[in-house]
């Protein structure tokens, strides 16, 4: 879908888009050779905060081996002695990649994506990676692990890095942990 045209135009059909994206992407167990290719992706399940039902979104991502008390000491200003750090995942990985860290940046527009709104009203949500589908909560960064998720956010995707300085609001960085 390199050819498709710039999102910011008029007539652009985002919803179409993701429709076919997540069409590819449970076909092929989140190899996207048609519609985004080498694009690293998760599909977030979300549900509707006035609807009640399910929306599904394709996000890029990073995972972060950091466990949850590391992350709580990170998230209170300590030092992670755990060394965890956000790293790159791969699609149809057998085990778990740890926690999955997405952007809510919306395009860099001024507002929250509804994908966003919906998990801060409900944060139980489900997580498609590769072939497997996990439940999982989802919680916003604040603080110091917000700034290390979104540094290792830009460091892999590039393409993201000026879309805080467009925008007033902060862009929330979503932490999305496996229901055990």
């Amino acid at each position: 879908m390199s050819d498709t045209q710039d999102p910011r135009s008029p007539g652009f059909d985002i919803r179409a888009v993701n429709q076919t994206v997540i069409a590819e992407y449970r076909a092929t167990g989140g190899a996207l050779e048609k519609t985004l290719p080498g694009s690293r992706l998760v599909l977030l399940t979300t549900t509707g905060r006035r609807s009640g039902r399910e929306h599904t979104t394709p996000l890029g991502y990073v995972t972060d081996g950091t466990s949850d008390a590391a992350a709580a000491e990170d998230q209170a200003g300590g030092e992670n002695q755990a060394g965890g750090t956000a790293q790159t995942g791969g699609n149809g990985q057998a085990g778990r990649p740890g926690r999955i860290i997405v952007f809510a940046s919306n395009m860099a527009a001024p507002g929250h994506p509804d994908w966003y709104r919906n998990l801060t009203a409900n944060p139980k949500v489900t997580v498609e990676l590769g072939t497997g589908r996990f439940a999982a909560q989802a919680s916003t960064a604040t603080g110091a692990e917000r700034e290390r998720l979104y540094q290792a956010l830009v460091e892999t995707m590039p393409g993201i890095r000026g879309h805080q300085e467009q925008v007033e609001r902060e862009i929330p960085v979503v932490v999305l942990a496996e229901l055990g």
